[in-house]
């Protein structure tokens, strides 16, 4: 299922490479003098070159090795460090407005796509809630002029109580032209009803016969060893009610299935119970809306959330999922940076950053973070021409003024953001 998926797109990739004809950035681009970390298990390049021409990258090493294009356009980023655009294996692109939902228009996704662009995520996979709007973003994100974040889309959240409307379901979001189709197995901490297991066994029957990937947001173990027997293909959340064991780590190893944690999610359920640190960061500020923080801040509202059962519920499942994190990693299990970001109060392109301080804080390193958001979370999306910075791969890139791999912190550090081989405009910063 992945290979074929991953094939399609590189055929889509290569076609795109020689159809596209004037862009904005026509030519070569050539960034000299960095530190470039490239995504791979390779070793960071000191004094590097990353030259992109007509939006592709087209060659990357040292600067004793690579001869930059005649006419090339030269920027000198000399003791800077650059990576991959960050990607999003697990977000959402819809109708969220400030705190409100119903304001899914193209409008409001481009201001979203823009907003997780300025902060260096150059790609989301949104997992449901997509509508035509998105589709026709995704559709029109494959040319050299792109400057905001790319969107790949799942439909809506396949629901339905019947085999027979399961698979209709499915079968609506395929037509559409889906990348994923997402489905939910959680009773929401006892509150609700889950999917029947022979429901959920159609549903991935009927995505594997449309040759589409199935992701699965969960929360128990139990449920994540039968839905990786069932064949399914993301684990879009963490395990959070108990701790992973050998069996899980060798069932989801020998599946090759890659699993999400979306560690901020947990922590935008019941953070609000009153003044987040992170309000202060001026990272943060630099695009938060003070007429929701405002909102966030009323005493009501930290009120409803320190009585909150459910806000009790997930700070103690926030604790599992950072401890089941570094046991999956020293398994060795293939780890993807996703957030869960997009629905109200989940800070889109901040909590990125912070979900890389997390993974870091739960027992990766920085530079297992960092390919775990770049080339990691571009394979497990089955995406082959994003992720890594590799000839021939989209110049989506973000340049830092401080090393990231030295200290996370510094992924913050953002000095321009390259989409594409274009720069991201800067206005919201």
């Amino acid at each position: 299922m992945k290979k074929t998926i991953t094939g399609l797109l590189a055929i889509l990739g290569f076609l795109t490479l020689f159809s596209s004809t004037s862009s904005a950035n026509e030519g070569s681009i050539a960034f000299v003098g960095a530190r470039i970390i490239d995504g791979t298990i390779a070793n960071p390049i000191e004094d590097g070159v990353v030259v992109i021409t007509d939006g592709r990258i087209r060659t990357v090493g040292p600067r004793s090795a690579v001869t930059v294009p005649d006419g090339a356009q030269i920027i000198d980023v000399a003791g800077k460090t650059i990576m991959p655009g960050l990607i999003n294996a697990h977000g959402h692109v819809g109708g969220t407005l400030g705190l409100e939902g119903g304001h899914y228009n193209t409008d409001n996704l481009l201001r979203q796509l823009g907003l997780y662009a300025r902060y260096g995520v150059t790609t989301v996979n949104s997992l449901g809630g997509d509508e035509e709007q998105g589709f026709a973003l995704r559709n029109s994100q494959f040319g050299q002029d792109l400057d905001r974040a790319r969107i790949y889309v799942a439909g809506s959240v396949v629901l339905g109580d019947t085999e027979a409307k399961i698979r209709a379901e499915v079968n609506r979001n395929a037509d559409m032209g889906a990348n994923f189709i997402k489905v939910r197995i959680d009773d929401e901490l006892g509150t609700a009803e889950k999917m029947p297991r022979n429901i959920f066994d159609a549903l991935v029957d009927q995505a594997h016969i449309r040759r589409l990937p199935v992701a699965v947001h969960l929360f128990y173990l139990d449920d994540a060893k039968y839905i990786l027997n069932s064949g399914a293909d993301l684990l879009a959340h963490s395990v959070r009610d108990l701790p992973v064991d050998d069996e899980f780590i060798d069932l989801i190893n020998n599946k090759d299935v890659c699993y999400i944690p979306t560690l901020t999610r947990e922590v935008s359920t019941f953070v609000y119970e009153s003044e987040p640190e992170f309000f202060s960061d001026p990272y943060f500020l630099k695009e938060a809306e003070s007429a929701i923080l405002e909102q966030l801040k009323s005493p009501e509202r930290q009120t409803r959330m320190q009585n909150s059962r459910a806000a009790a519920g997930y700070k103690i499942a926030l604790e599992v999922a950072m401890a089941n994190i570094k046991a999956l990693n020293d398994g060795g299990v293939r780890i993807a940076m996703g957030t869960d970001t997009g629905p109200p109060a989940r800070f889109q392109g901040y909590f990125e950053h912070m979900e890389m301080q997390m993974m870091v804080d739960a027992g990766m390193s920085p530079i297992e973070a960092i390919r775990a958001s770049t080339g990691v979370a571009a394979d497990c999306m089955g995406m082959g021409d994003i992720g890594t910075l590799e000839p021939g791969k989209w110049g989506d890139l973000i340049v830092l003024d401080a090393n990231p791999a030295e200290d996370i912190e510094n992924s913050k550090t953002i000095a321009s953001v390259w989409i594409a081989g274009n720069r991201v405009p800067d206005e919201g910063r």
